[in-house]
């Protein structure tokens, strides 16, 4: 039986630990665009609910985090926004792409 250093085993889940939150996007790598953040979302809550045309914020926000969408449909405080018809209507109106592979509109 080899003896192998009780380190390799935290070494490894240190390891895994990363690369799930970098899929998560709860890490950013240095020089990266984007910093997902759910609540850039609360700029466009007003026209998600009332159906009221997007501000010019609310898209500048909302395309900041067109590449954190998907990621932030499981946000609790934010996220349940997104699946109501309304978003559909302000990522339209902002030209924001807003398709996961698991979630349909």
């Amino acid at each position: 039986m080899k003896n192998t250093s009780p380190y390799i085993g935290l070494l490894l889940f240190t390891v895994a630990a990363m690369v799930l939150r970098l899929s998560a996007g709860y890490l950013q790598l240095p020089g990266s665009e984007t910093t997902c953040d759910p609540v850039q979302l609360s700029w466009c809550l007003q026209s998600i609910v009332s159906y009221l045309p997007p501000t010019e914020n609310c898209c500048r926000k909302l395309k900041g985090q067109e590449p954190c969408l998907c990621q932030e449909l499981f946000d609790p405080t934010f996220g349940g926004y997104l699946v109501l018809p309304g978003a559909k209507m302000v990522c339209s109106a902002c030209n924001v792409t807003f398709s996961c592979g698991f979630w349909f509109w």
